[in-house]
């Protein structure tokens, strides 16, 4: 994704676009990091910073994009090869894996709703707090929900239930004929 964004608009976009972000974050680090961004962003309109060197920047920029990506198929491909291994697996346990996770992830979710359900109405005065908290839980749950995802996305691919477009391909037939 950045490496096609730098192709197409470069590293002084990329600087904006950076520094945009961070001064909108009300972190000192993050201001002192926006304002040298638009330091940088003022030196290359200036010509301060030649087309050459920008050039060998952008090549730089899509070259460490690119690591990054490899790095992340890399990942994946490890996390694919341990549900296959899974899969195969004559062990009960590693085989109710998927299962026993989607119920605790289903109990802690409900418990978290009916928790937070129960302060908005009965306590208010707590209800802001908890919010917060809530919001800055949100990057776990979405950790925990995306790999239900694939559980469940993989279960339904090894019981070769239709995928949802093969559903709705159906129906359009159904009702043609219909």
């Amino acid at each position: 994704m950045i490496s096609a964004l730098l192709s197409q608009v470069g590293l002084p976009a990329l600087i904006s676009i950076l520094s945009g972000a961070l001064s909108v974050l009300e972190h000192p680090s993050a201001a002192k990091a926006s304002e040298a961004l638009l330091k940088v962003s003022d030196v290359i309109a200036s010509g301060g910073i030649s087309e050459e060197q920008l050039a060998e920047a952008n090549r730089h920029t899509e070259k460490m994009a690119e690591l990054e990506m490899q790095n992340y198929q890399t990942t994946l491909s490890e996390i694919n090869q341990s549900l296959r291994a899974e899969v195969a697996s004559n062990d009960v346990y590693v085989r109710r894996m998927r299962p026993t996770f989607g119920y605790l992830m289903a109990f802690t979710w409900a418990a978290q709703m009916f928790g937070i359900a129960y302060v908005i109405i009965f306590e208010t005065d707590k209800a802001g707090v908890v919010m917060a908290a809530m919001g800055n839980l949100s990057a776990i749950w979405a950790v925990g929900l995306s790999v239900l995802g694939i559980y469940v996305y993989k279960r339904s691919e090894e019981k070769g239930v239709p995928s949802m477009r093969d559903v709705i391909f159906w129906n359009a037939q159904a009702k043609q004929k219909g």
